[in-house]
């Protein structure tokens, strides 16, 4: 928690011009504090655990020696961030044999550290995590985003139209770990989106289920609420 909130004053210390490079495609991009976040928070964790392993979103990769690999996005949505929209957040979890062990979704600008702990629970600031169960479909308020890939576009332009005059509304926030981590605080019942990489989800996965919902994969397609809603957005999105 603590090199996730001292993420967040470096990233809050933002210089007044940011150096941009793209990625995956035109728009999807990387600026000079994604690097120098995931720099920090490398650095911090190694310090005091160098035997550990490393999977970064802007190219850390560390194999593990101690069986605990750390999953690290130091910018989830960075768009937002080159905005300076509020709602961007720093996604560290730990994860090991069993899967992930510890998750934390920290976003400064609206005042949210989401944690959890296998088997433990989830909080937001302290508070303890629960979902909204059961929802149904006609009054889900889903959130989702959009890749950054053209053909992914397309196919979310098709989920969309098949559930958009089904449900209450639509929100769209810019960053996928606080889309997920939304779902456990029951702030959003319900979110799914196409291209998101382990690091997007890792830690807020955790959170989300540890707060009674369910998130699962299919290929390129995440989908989080809690377990009612979910089984009716699931026979919609992949019927």
């Amino acid at each position: 928690m603590d090199i996730a909130k001292k993420a967040g004053e470096l990233l809050l210390a933002r210089p007044k011009t940011l150096d941009i490079n793209t990625k995956s495609s035109d728009i999807d991009i990387v600026t000079q504090m994604d690097r120098a976040s995931e720099k920090f928070i490398v650095e911090s964790i190694l310090a005091k655990r160098p035997d550990d392993g490393i999977i970064g979103e802007e190219g850390a990769d560390r194999p593990s020696k101690s069986g605990y690999t750390w999953v690290i996005d130091p910018i989830d949505g960075t768009v937002n961030y080159l905005y300076n929209m509020a709602g961007w957040s720093i996604s560290i979890a730990v994860k090991d044999s069993q899967g992930t062990l510890i998750g934390v979704v920290y976003s400064p600008t609206i005042n949210a550290l989401f944690t959890a702990i296998r088997g433990g629970g989830s909080y937001l600031n302290g508070a303890k995590l629960a979902c909204n169960d059961p929802i149904e479909l006609n009054r889900a308020l889903l959130a989702t985003g959009f890749a950054y890939r053209k053909e992914l576009r397309e196919e979310q332009v098709h989920q969309f139209n098949k559930l958009i005059l089904n449900i209450r509304d639509y929100r769209r926030n810019g960053s996928a770990a606080i889309d997920i981590c939304h779902v456990a605080a029951g702030i959003v019942d319900g979110y799914y989106e196409m291209g998101l990489y382990e690091w997007d989800r890792a830690a807020a996965e955790l959170i989300a289920t540890e707060a009674g919902a369910k998130v699962s994969v299919h290929g390129e397609l995440t989908i989080a609420a809690g377990p009612y809603l979910y089984g009716k957005l699931s026979e919609i999105l992949l019927g």
